[in-house]
């Protein structure tokens, strides 16, 4: 990607949804090509560190349990879930990484509902599920994660957990660099403005959107949430893979992932 092409600036909700389900259509193919092997097509990897739920149970008991994936990808994890005994249903705005999910799908014999729907409106009736749950799906993706938020919490029951993974925010202080060059600070914690990949008429292709743990919280506490958990990965002694900016060297350092665990109140 051209440094000119590349910046950090506001972006209206609109273009944002345009370019990132372009992104994601386009790009389906090259990233389950350099990831899928990491991912699986029936496993439930929380992150580029490698945190399976098989060893971290985030979601609690999923036997039996009406799942939500949102922002599934190519649905490995919805697929895991169902052979758990869950009942899950994977959603996704990208109809290339859904096409992903249906190959996949179609490969292990493993199938699960596949929704092709925005974050921002689930076609979901209120209380339809008991768990909700994404693997760095949707939430840096939109524009007002806030609202995300506020539509996972009207599909979730009383007493549902709601699990998500996003890049962790300390991690835009820095280049997205795997190398030595990666541990320099360069930006401000506190600058919310997305990172932006644009044509060379200025148009975004691709934006991401950077929130404090701060905020995170206060989404989650405006939601209706009561958070849990925020687990921080661990970099593996023996993993050696580098996936983005993810590598080794800074991941023995600082943190890469958050993952955010929490409820909603039953008595909500």
């Amino acid at each position: 990607m051209n440094e000119d092409r590349v910046t950090r600036r506001r972006v209206g909700a609109a273009e944002v949804r345009q370019a990132n389900r372009g992104w994601w259509d386009a790009d389906a193919d090259e990233y389950q090509a350099e990831h899928g092997a990491f991912l699986g097509d029936v496993d439930f990897v929380w992150c580029p560190e490698g945190l399976r739920e098989a060893d971290a149970r985030l979601l609690g008991e999923v036997a039996g349990r009406r799942i939500l994936e949102l922002g599934c990808g190519a649905a490995a994890a919805a697929r895991w879930l169902a052979t758990q005994g869950a009942r899950p249903v994977a959603l996704d705005l990208s109809a290339g990484m859904l096409r992903h999910a249906a190959q996949a799908a179609a490969r292990t014999g493993v199938r699960v509902p596949l929704v092709q729907a925005d974050a921002l409106a689930l076609p979901f009736a209120d209380a339809a599920f008991d768990t909700v749950c994404t693997a760095f799906g949707a939430i840096p993706f939109v524009a007002d994660s806030a609202a995300v938020m506020r539509e996972v919490s009207r599909v979730l029951r009383p007493g549902g957990r709601w699990v998500f993974s996003v890049t962790h925010p300390m991690r835009w202080i820095f280049l997205d660099d795997p190398g030595p060059g990666g541990l320099a600070a360069v930006h401000s914690y506190f600058d919310r403005s997305p990172y932006v990949e644009q044509d060379e008429h200025g148009v975004a292709t691709y934006v991401e959107q950077h929130r404090t743990l701060g905020d995170r919280i206060r989404e989650l506490v405006g939601a209706g949430f009561r958070l849990l958990d925020l687990v921080e990965p661990e970099w593996p002694e023996r993993h050696e893979g580098i996936w983005g900016q993810w590598s080794p060297l800074r991941g023995r350092l600082f943190p890469g992932t958050a993952i955010f665990v929490a409820e909603k109140p039953a008595d909500g």
